[in-house]
């Protein structure tokens, strides 16, 4: 149990309300709007109807009702309706602050995920096509939930459902054929195959007979043609080669990159079960799941050419799925635009009985883009993400140079500070609104952005780099003097957040919203910095110097580790 849980039931333990349930009553507890008020309180409008009272006198009659000696709390006050309890900071300074410098980075680690297998489908990149700015938030919200699930005892499966499958590929080979090479597709990559791409639609409007060709191509690639499908694995290759250099950047990897060729061979069994289960109909030549029950059109299966579509491979990914890895929850971090292609997916297996449809789960996100003319590198009308990440990185690299022209390692620091950059920007929003990239705002020092996090963390750093002390100069419990120089409304307010990280994992995993985690660390950096201004850390009394340090040195553990979980460096210096 978290301090934060052990609080709640603390305080649910002191109040006694007629048919009321202790559970109920700590369920209940919310932080207050300002943490001055309180570190907990207890709406209790919600009794009022139970109790033939109003709320205002529910929580004047609990405040008056709780006969513990008050040496847990600073105050118990009820105002207008709500019951505020604010711990005393000495009371649980020792064990806030013990539980993180002891454990460090495994601070809020946790077994409530019990080994079970959560499977996320994230990013979803397409073979012979570079990462462009849409595929950002799906690859940056994917990559942080997969780091939290694993540090919550969960056994992440991170899947990149590659889109390797379909005509274009047939079209890939007869351009490779007409105009391309193996020297200038080993020296350009996937440029190569877009260059030869765009080439092969040029063409085609006055040579049509080029679009028989493809599907011809494509026909042989299907039937496992030697040479088409060492082609198509060459394609494959070239892309994976330049689309995991924006990975290895963004801290972000795969355990299966099993994509849409993979269930080619898979979606007859899912087929004949529909069919057996008298699920599927024909209609226009089409084979279907009829859902107008459910408010929803038909889910297309088969077309009337016998080409299958994305929603018969995607019913045979989740067979797959759920017995290849027995997943306790199957994620797909996709865009809104696929709401109705996962709910009709969805209701599809809920209809053929799978009990485990319930643990499907889409997560969608908005889109992001970039302010008009911000973005200077462009190769057609597609914004790369290679590009945006290296512009944020050179815009880095160029205000290091104002701020700290000795810097050593500039690019490097400059490579932490530009990535994360745009890494926190796309995760600092709520994950459905849509999204305006701007360089400026999001590498800003100012403001609720990545930069600004690393620096107060370097600021950290730096204060304990200056006290030049071991970390026994930590060990833990303090002294009531010592534990004096945390007696201010400051070190209040951070304390109670730094003990709230374990439970704000557990928020994000319940709403697949990492931007809990970004709001989160925002938070313990403006706590850290007002606290820094205004009480004195490396000149304050000796007797306050300690139990001063280590908050700060807490408070780096927390910011970095939150760092890391999100996929973004901590630099020691900037």
């Amino acid at each position: 149990m978290s301090i934060v849980e052990e609080k709640k039931a603390y305080i649910s333990s002191l109040i006694k309300i007629d048919n009321v349930s202790n559970i109920e009553i700590q369920e209940s507890l919310i932080p207050p709007p300002d943490p001055e008020l309180g570190d907990f309180a207890l709406p209790c409008f919600k009794f009022a109807k139970l109790l033939k009272t109003s709320p205002v006198k529910i929580a004047e009659n609990i405040v008056s009702s709780i006969t513990d000696d008050h040496t847990m709390f600073d105050k118990i006050v009820a105002i207008n309706g709500y019951v505020n309890f604010k711990f005393n900071i000495r009371a649980s300074a020792n064990r806030v602050l013990s539980e993180i410098v002891t454990q460090k980075s495994t601070y809020a680690n946790s077994s409530e995920g019990m080994g079970r297998t959560i499977c996320i489908d994230y990013s979803s990149i397409n073979i012979a096509k570079l990462m462009h700015i849409g595929h950002l938030s799906t690859t940056v919200i994917g990559g942080a939930l997969y780091r939290i699930y694993k540090k919550l005892g969960y056994n992440p499966i991170g899947i990149n459902h590659l889109g390797d499958w379909g005509t274009q590929f047939g079209k890939l080979i007869v351009a490779f054929k007409l105009w391309g090479n193996i020297e200038k597709l080993t020296n350009d990559g996937v440029s190569a195959l877009t260059e030869i791409y765009v080439k092969f639609h040029a063409e085609s409007e006055t040579k049509p007979e080029l679009l028989d060709m493809a599907r011809a191509a494509f026909k042989r690639l299907e039937d496992g043609d030697p040479e088409s499908v060492q082609l198509f694995e060459l394609f494959k290759k070239i892309t994976l080669d330049e689309v995991n250099k924006v990975y290895d950047r963004l801290h972000v990897h795969f355990d299966s990159y099993n994509g849409e060729a993979f269930y080619n061979d898979k979606m007859d069994v899912v087929i004949n079960e529909l069919d057996s289960l008298n699920l599927t109909e024909i209609s226009d030549g089409a084979k279907i799941v009829d859902l107008s029950k459910y408010d929803m059109p038909p889910c297309l299966l088969v077309r009337s050419d016998g080409a299958t579509l994305y929603a018969t491979r995607d019913l045979a990914a989740a067979y797959y799925r759920k017995r290849t890895y027995d997943f306790y929850k199957c994620i797909y971090v996709v865009a809104y635009q696929q709401n109705l292609h996962f709910k009709q997916l969805f209701k599809v297996l809920e209809l053929a009985g799978k009990t485990w449809a319930k643990d499907m789960i889409h997560v969608p996100f908005g889109m992001v883009s970039l302010e008009e003319g911000a973005m200077s590198t462009r190769r057609g009308n597609v914004i790369l993400l290679m590009d945006v990440l290296s512009k944020a990185v050179e815009k880095s690299a160029e205000i290091m140079t104002v701020k700290n022209p000795a810097l050593k390692d500039k690019m490097e620091i400059a490579e932490k500070i530009g990535v994360g950059a745009i890494t926190f920007f796309a995760l600092n929003n709520n994950r459905i609104k849509d999204i305006v990239f701007s360089y400026d705002k999001a590498l800003s020092f100012d403001g609720e952005t990545g930069p600004y996090i690393q620096y107060t963390n370097v600021r950290a750093l730096s204060i304990l780099r200056n006290l030049g002390v071991s970390d026994d100069y930590f060990s833990i419990p303090f002294t009531d003097d010592e534990l004096a120089g945390l007696d201010n409304k400051e070190s209040a307010i951070l304390l109670s957040l730094l003990e709230k990280m374990p439970d704000i994992l557990t928020q994000v995993i319940e709403k697949f919203e990492p931007s809990i985690l970004s709001r989160y660390i925002i938070d313990v950096a403006k706590a850290f910095n007002r606290f820094y201004l205004e009480n004195r850390i490396m000149n304050a009394e000796t007797n306050y110097r300690r139990a001063r340090a280590t908050l700060t040195y807490a408070t780096h553990i927390i910011l970095e580790e939150g760092l890391r979980l999100l996929g973004i460096d901590a630099p020691t210096e900037m």
